[in-house]
């Protein structure tokens, strides 16, 4: 709870909230000036803003000679830590076990019901993405879009697009629902490839979605192939 405090605290200032959803969209290593430059603001504010961050775990930083001499610089990237404040942990993770006990109970029609829930989720999260300017994407700008929302949901995923098999493979490195998928990782996991493929839908029109490795089976990673049609 305490933690959960530290990180709200930090967060509420809305500069250095947006600073760490630019370090997370980005993806890289970046240095004071870099953030003092994209924000327009003083590099010892930047400074102060990414050491806050840094406190409270969501970065980390190290220092990198540049080959120009002079003092190394101080680099600043992304920490494993992933964060959730839509919800009150302790709450939603009870409140998860128990849906799913519930579902489960019905048998069949209940874990169709549980799935058919994950995969009209995951339609539900991409429709902040769907506006006129993106009635005619590329692959390519599909998959960023793919991209920028596994990361905000806390997935790390990476995706590859087979031009010659028309299908796009696809890695996701932390599973959001990895503590609730400790009971039953077989409905859970199956519920989170329909999450997944709900996803896919709102970008194409058919997508066959195929996995291929599971964390909960010894995998490093959940991997998936979505056949496009």
């Amino acid at each position: 709870m305490q933690q959960t405090l530290k990180v709200t605290n930090v967060l509420s200032d809305p500069t250095r909230f947006h600073i760490y959803e630019f370090m997370i969209q980005n993806k890289k290593e970046v240095t004071v000036n870099e953030i003092a430059d994209q924000f327009d603001i003083h590099p010892n504010v930047a400074r102060m803003h990414l050491t806050k961050l840094q406190e409270i775990n969501l970065l980390i930083s190290y220092s990198k000679k540049t080959g120009k001499g002079g003092r190394p610089s101080r680099l600043y990237q992304l920490s494993e830590e992933v964060i959730e404040l839509n919800f009150p942990h302790r709450d939603y993770k009870m409140f998860s076990i128990i849906a799913l006990e519930t579902f489960a109970e019905l048998g069949e029609p209940g874990k169709e019901a549980l799935y058919e829930t994950g995969r009209k989720y995951g339609m539900k999260i991409m429709d902040r993405y769907h506006t006129p300017a993106t009635t005619n994407l590329t692959t390519e700008q599909k998959l960023q879009i793919l991209d920028d929302a596994g990361i905000m949901l806390g997935m790390y995923p990476q995706f590859t697009y087979n031009t010659e098999t028309n299908s796009i493979s696809f890695k996701v490195n932390n599973c959001p629902f990895k503590e609730i998928a400790v009971t039953n990782h077989s409905l859970v996991c199956n519920m989170h490839k329909y999450f997944l493929r709900g996803m896919f839908e709102s970008l194409f029109t058919n997508i066959k979605l195929i996995e291929t490795e599971n964390m909960f089976k010894g995998c490093e990673n959940c991997s998936y192939v979505a056949k496009l049609s």
